[in-house]
């Protein structure tokens, strides 16, 4: 089982890459996770949003090995949206225990600026919110994986959660 995270677009904040490097390495005793960052799109000022969201959405499911309606291999993939449901940080543990008991990879994606297009939509499993409030696109890269770190701690039983 890996756990990977889909970004789209690169951080232009140096405090953002370092946290990002301290969560996985802090992550490697626990499973195997990785970060892939979709390069930006070049040349859409002229575009809509939909249309931006249309074109990110087809590089998203190309990453995730998912086309159309059909799946390659076994994977649970998990938007963060505002629409998703949230959890305290226990609640998520508990819910991250049982995705990772289940055979196949977890793939986590942040969208762009613009979120998600239709057909991402229709081909995630689940929507996960890390909060009411609105967070960048690059700072919210930065908060999951120390949730992520959080919710092993909780799940093995080490001092870094203090409920």
């Amino acid at each position: 089982m890996k756990i990977t995270l889909v970004c789209v677009g690169k951080t232009d904040f140096p405090f953002v890459e370092e946290g990002l490097e301290i969560y996985q390495q802090r992550l490697k005793h626990y499973c195997k996770f990785s970060v892939v960052c979709i390069p930006a799109l070049k040349g859409v000022s002229s575009w809509t949003k939909d249309q931006i969201k249309e074109k990110e959405g087809e590089l998203i499911l190309k990453e995730l090995g998912l086309t159309g309606t059909k799946r390659s291999g076994k994977r649970h993939v998990v938007l963060l949206d505002e629409r998703g449901k949230t959890f305290t940080s226990v609640e998520w543990a508990s819910r991250l225990e049982r995705k990772i008991s289940l055979d196949g990879d977890i793939f986590f994606v942040i969208g762009g600026a613009y979120g998600f297009s239709e057909a991402v939509y229709c081909l995630a499993d689940e929507l996960l919110s890390l909060s009411q409030m609105t967070f960048s696109h690059q700072i919210v890269r930065l908060i999951f994986i120390e949730q992520l770190y959080r919710a092993f701690t909780i799940i093995k039983g080490e001092p870094y959660h203090h409920a």
